[in-house]
């Protein structure tokens, strides 16, 4: 690694500088396609989702989506980027058996949102500024299903039509990690935004990925594209093995060719799939059945009066007014459903007690059950609810989390448990006197030693207290009560 945090590539003639960039497609929150009013679905049967329109029949016109024209506005806000007033659909000619008309309507020298950035942070602390070039609406091809008979390819155009944003980043990462920080975050932003639902598993989201190496500081070298990449772990495991083949091929003194390759998940490998278009290879042009799109000003104010608070600015706030650790307001803004459960368990309540409990049990839990913040059985009010009865002493700290587990499991909420169970903290003095009697007179070696100097073993007899309480003796109290019969004693 350089100094200035860059990650390099150690050749056998000396260090590469890894460049990179990040087309990102992402499906736009609609009921309905970009140009026609088909249903976008996901997990229909196979071409029950096609307008006449999605298969390009004769004498159909496309439609502009109104929502969907909104939700890419709202995206470019949400990453401070410019709107552009006025901006053009071109056909994309190209052919292929899932695109029926023959061209993909998309935009190409006038698109509706212009240049943006979005602020990654990175594991060892740094922060970085990654531009965004430009988002444009288009839409989504079929798909082609090589896996339903053994000679045959089949066609689903269940897809076809679908609005997509092809968020384009700007050359401005050096390393597997910020690329993986990059979608992390923007895909963050999308989902608060609401304007995409980020599922990279379900293709609602997903990434071609251009690599290229140099000498640090040196021209630009050749890149390559690596496409359709669903998870943040392809990202970055193509990155990684682009940059040290693109290495070992200069160095073996061959070229590299731009080109589109195809990433192996099994073997962790690219592949050539063609050689890289350029523009003109499209044959970009106006389509003719679609005016040029003109915004009003007053649906850019409107949109911009209603953004939802974003991470950066969550997590700044979570930090100043909530007196939280920059790393745990990291942690719970990371994702919109986390920073929503945070909050409306911390209203009212002790922020820094909450946090360490969602951070703590409550993802530990999560992560153990392999679910969901959405697919939790305890939910905010059940979670505050037993927060509530550890601030006011019914419970202790460790029948607190005993009673977090029970809650886990069935579903109930922490009073419930706690009355049925029995598990009522003791605060009463009388009877938490008894237990530490008996204990002092079990061990008077210890005693000994107590009253001989050694004060530490104080919370060891603390120990043997709340052991024969089974949990429920107020810890507060027994060590009150113990430190006056041992250490006056």
């Amino acid at each position: 690694m350089s100094a200035n945090g860059q990650d390099l590539i150690q050749g056998a003639s000396g260090e590469w500088e890894v460049v990179i960039g990040l087309e990102v497609h992402a499906q736009v929150a609609s009921a309905s396609k970009l140009f026609s009013g088909a249903d976008t679905s996901f997990g229909a049967p196979p071409n029950s989702q096609v307008s006449l329109v999605d298969a390009a029949m004769p004498g159909m016109l496309p439609v502009i989506n109104r929502i969907c024209v909104e939700q890419a506005v709202r995206t470019g806000l949400g990453l401070g980027a410019a709107i552009n007033r006025v901006s053009i659909f071109d056909r994309k000619n190209y052919f292929y058996p899932d695109l029926p008309a023959g061209y993909q309507i998309s935009q190409f020298k006038n698109p509706i949102v212009g240049e943006g950035e979005v602020e990654i942070e990175l594991a060892d602390g740094r922060t970085q500024t990654v531009g965004i070039e430009r988002l444009h609406l288009e839409q989504d091809a079929g798909k082609s299903l090589h896996d339903q008979h053994p000679n045959l390819t089949y066609v689903d155009l269940n897809r076809a039509g679908v609005a997509l944003m092809e968020i384009v980043s700007k050359p401005d990462m050096r390393s597997a990690e910020e690329a993986g920080a990059y979608l992390r975050k923007l895909r963050a932003i999308l989902r608060y935004l609401g304007t995409c639902d980020g599922n990279m598993q379900e293709g609602s989201m997903r990434a071609d990925v251009n690599v290229s190496v140099r000498r640090p500081g040196a021209e630009l070298g050749t890149r390559t594209e690596t496409k359709n990449l669903n998870s943040v772990r392809f990202v970055e495991q193509a990155i990684h093995y682009e940059a040290r083949r693109q290495v070992d091929l200069i160095e073996g003194g061959g070229q590299v060719v731009q080109q589109t390759r195809l990433l192996d998940t099994e073997r962790g490998i690219t592949r050539e799939m063609r050689s890289k278009e350029e523009a003109h290879d499209y044959r970009y042009f106006p389509d003719p059945d679609l005016l040029p799109l003109e915004l009003e000003e007053e649906m850019i104010a409107r949109i911009r009066s209603e953004l939802p608070e974003l991470p950066d600015a969550k997590r700044a706030r979570y930090v100043a007014e909530l007196g939280l650790s920059d790393y745990d307001a990291g942690v719970l803004v990371a994702e919109k459903e986390t920073a929503d459960f945070f909050e409306t368990v911390a209203a009212g309540r002790e922020a820094k007690t909450v946090a360490n409990w969602v951070m703590g049990d409550f993802f530990g839990q999560l992560n153990r059950s392999g679910l969901d913040v959405a697919d939790s059985p305890v939910s905010a009010a059940q979670l505050g609810g037993l927060l509530d009865l550890l601030d006011d002493g019914t419970i202790s700290q460790r029948i607190a989390k005993q009673v977090f587990e029970t809650m886990f499991q069935s579903g109930e909420d922490a009073r419930t448990i706690v009355e049925r169970e029995g598990l009522t903290q003791v605060s009463d003095s009388s009877e938490i006197e008894a237990l530490i009697d008996t204990v002092i007179a079990e061990n008077p070696d210890r005693v000994a030693e107590i009253r001989g100097g050694k004060d530490k073993l104080v919370g060891w007899f603390v120990g043997q207290v709340m052991k024969a309480s089974q949990g429920k003796a107020n810890p507060q109290l027994v060590n009150q009560l113990l430190r006056d019969k041992l250490l006056a004693g």
